[in-house]
């Protein structure tokens, strides 16, 4: 699926956008998510040095997903392009509780390095999120959620989503807008 940019928020107005494909699967004891991402060098931040940092503001993908257990909750995953992730769950954006690093050290995650070339920054994470991070023996039903890019503190910040998500300004934390993945 291509990830696309609601040009309704000023931020993403007047800018050249990153181009990301992601290829979402899911087996009953993983979920596995492959980003590739091309991106406008201005785009591209990697400051970030720890898990369960400030990801949103590096170039960064993520992975939203509805708690199969408790559908008014949700997890967060954000990977940097160096492969750090914040992981957290929770009701909304305000009620956030991080994952143990101990939990986070069971995602899988596959970088390329990322390359630069003309202008562009080139770099792909493939994420894989077994079902006890989640706190769940195995996936059964079809998982809602959406899968997002961002890179707030880039020279050039931009937002993109898998779905579109209809508010003002920019907000990742909104599960109404959650469709099926997989």
């Amino acid at each position: 699926m291509l990830l696309k940019p609601n040009m309704k928020w000023i931020a993403n107005q007047g800018i050249i956008h990153p181009m990301v494909t992601a290829e979402f699967s899911r087996t009953e004891s993983a979920i596995t998510v492959k980003f590739t991402i091309e991106e406008p060098i201005d785009c591209y931040r990697a400051a970030v040095q720890e898990d369960n940092g400030r990801s949103w503001e590096d170039s960064c993908v993520e992975i939203f997903l509805q708690n199969p257990t408790n559908p008014a909750e949700y997890f967060n995953f954000e990977t940097t392009s160096r492969g750090f992730v914040l992981a957290a769950r929770g009701t909304g954006r305000n009620d956030r509780q991080t994952l143990p690093i101990e939990t986070i050290a069971k995602i899988s995650r596959t970088e390329a390095a990322p390359s630069i070339q003309d202008d562009s920054v080139f770099w792909s994470m493939e994420i894989e999120i077994p079902a006890e991070v989640l706190g769940i023996k195995k996936f059964e039903a079809p998982i809602r959620g959406n899968l997002y890019k961002c890179a707030d503190k880039a020279n050039t910040p931009h937002y993109l989503s898998a779905f579109p998500i209809e508010t003002e300004k920019p907000d990742f934390h909104r599960p109404e807008f959650f469709q099926i993945l997989g």
